[in-house]
């Protein structure tokens, strides 16, 4: 017998494209950018420098290659301007976000045919708002998604792990938790808090640093990639997609 299932939300990163090969490869772009205007530096010594600054300062921190810079050795920015380096790096990382940023195949065939559905299809995402607004923009994924249900935590201004966030989308939209879908990468801010709620969770281990992770509690589902969503949709939902 056939579960109801009244709305589907999903995380963003590394959930419906790798953020992690995405920003290693824009790093690596925006390093040789800076190099090849006259930065006088190691290539892989610079990458490791640049991951430190990232994790000391959060991937949403404005300023990661002037504090790159400065952290590199004296004489590296030699006769340089620094800001037209910064400049370098930052193009260079952004023209990759603009050629390469997209979602997997099987995540864009999915969503497309869940747009056919008469659920709500929705995005719980933490970050940046204009930050994760503009992904859900440059993935071309829009228009498969509702438009009123799309949140962004500091837009809410509740982060995961916390469990509001999620009764506030619920909340917000009228909807039962043992009706709402949630799929997202991380055990422990996905899975966890909408298992508390009684929502339905889907673990999407496909890649990323948490997919080898464990959390609290155990997910409904596990899936390797969206295909297998879609046979959990059809099988235990009804969702003829």
């Amino acid at each position: 017998m056939s579960r109801p299932l009244d709305a589907i939300f999903f995380d963003i990163d590394d959930t419906l494209f790798s953020t992690s090969v995405f920003a290693e490869k824009a790093r690596r772009n925006a390093v040789d950018a800076m190099i090849q205007h006259g930065l006088q530096v190691d290539r892989a010594e610079c990458l490791r420098e640049l991951e430190e600054v990232i994790q000391e300062f959060s991937s949403n921190h404005g300023k990661h290659f002037d504090n790159l810079l400065a952290r590199l050795p004296e004489g590296s920015l030699e006769g340089l301007n620094p800001d037209v380096i910064v400049a370098c790096g930052m193009m260079a990382y952004h023209d990759t976000k603009f050629r390469d940023l997209r979602v997997y195949e099987d995540v864009y065939e999915v969503l497309e045919a869940l747009s056919g559905t008469n659920m709500i299809r929705g995005i719980i995402s933490a970050g940046l708002t204009k930050k994760q607004a503009e992904k859900i923009l440059r993935l071309h994924i829009y228009d498969f998604l509702s438009p009123h249900a799309i949140f962004i935590t500091e837009q809410i201004g509740i982060s995961k792990p916390n469990p509001k966030l999620y009764a506030r989308v619920l909340e917000s939209l009228g909807l039962e938790a043992e009706r709402t879908m949630y799929v997202g990468d991380n055990p422990s801010h996905d899975v966890d808090p909408c298992n508390e709620l009684g929502m339905i969770t889907v673990f999407n281990r496909r890649s990323g640093r948490h997919s080898r992770q464990k959390g609290q509690t155990e997910p409904d589902y596990t899936i390797k990639d969206f295909y297998e969503l879609r046979e959990i949709l059809r099988r235990d939902f009804d969702v003829m997609i």
